[in-house]
């Protein structure tokens, strides 16, 4: 099996390389993990305090689950993992079964932060964006797929984003591999991820 780990920070282009990746690979060969996923548990919160939680402080993250998970998938088990809802800032009663392939793409932007996590990653990767590119696609994202307004999400990218972004995220390329710049489409870098992963499984 091999482990890869894709972070850089919000609206950077995660979720767009992971799809280039994985439309080069067997559906059956390729499990994706979201670190979104496995935002803790809030249920004892009222709406208005989970509202105001840090959601991009790795304290946020159930990183003792994900690392469960992630040894599960690494000895071939299936595991249930969690479905989060944005709309309500927490965790559903649902979960999804989530079986092990050949691969397995762990994407979020606090990945590399936790040591545990880190050592499992067979490759890590660092998507490197424009701090204004990202902040109009996580806009873009926000009001269309996640019911936020404007003022909702430029407030929230003032107060944690972006000095979450400085104190955690991007301190976190020391650890990469491999650092993709990803401004526009980068098919080089997309090219050689596709070559590093077809040499290592075979």
């Amino acid at each position: 099996m091999l482990i890869i780990g894709i972070a850089g920070g919000t609206g950077c282009g995660k979720t767009t390389v992971v799809n280039q990746i994985v439309t080069e690979l067997p559906a059956c060969e390729v499990t994706v993990i979201s670190q979104d996923s496995y935002y803790k548990d809030t249920s004892h919160l009222t709406y208005q305090q989970r509202v105001d939680i840090n959601f991009d402080h790795p304290q946020s993250i159930d990183f003792k689950l994900l690392h469960q998970h992630l040894i599960e998938l690494k000895k071939g088990n299936t595991i249930q993992q969690p479905v989060y809802s944005f709309e309500e800032h927490n965790r559903t009663n649902k979960t999804k079964e989530t079986k092990a392939g050949k691969v397995v793409i762990v994407e979020g932007i606090l990945i590399l932060t936790d040591p545990e996590i880190r050592d499992l990653f067979d490759i890590k990767i660092y998507i490197q964006t424009d701090s204004d590119e990202r902040l109009i696609r996580r806009l873009k994202r926000d009001v269309a797929e996640r019911g936020r307004d404007v003022e909702e999400v430029l407030t929230r990218y003032q107060n944690t984003l972006k000095p979450m972004h400085q104190q955690f995220i991007d301190p976190t390329k020391q650890f990469a591999d491999l650092i993709v710049p990803n401004n526009t489409y980068n098919n080089v870098a997309i090219d050689v991820l596709r070559t590093i992963i077809k040499e290592r499984l075979n």
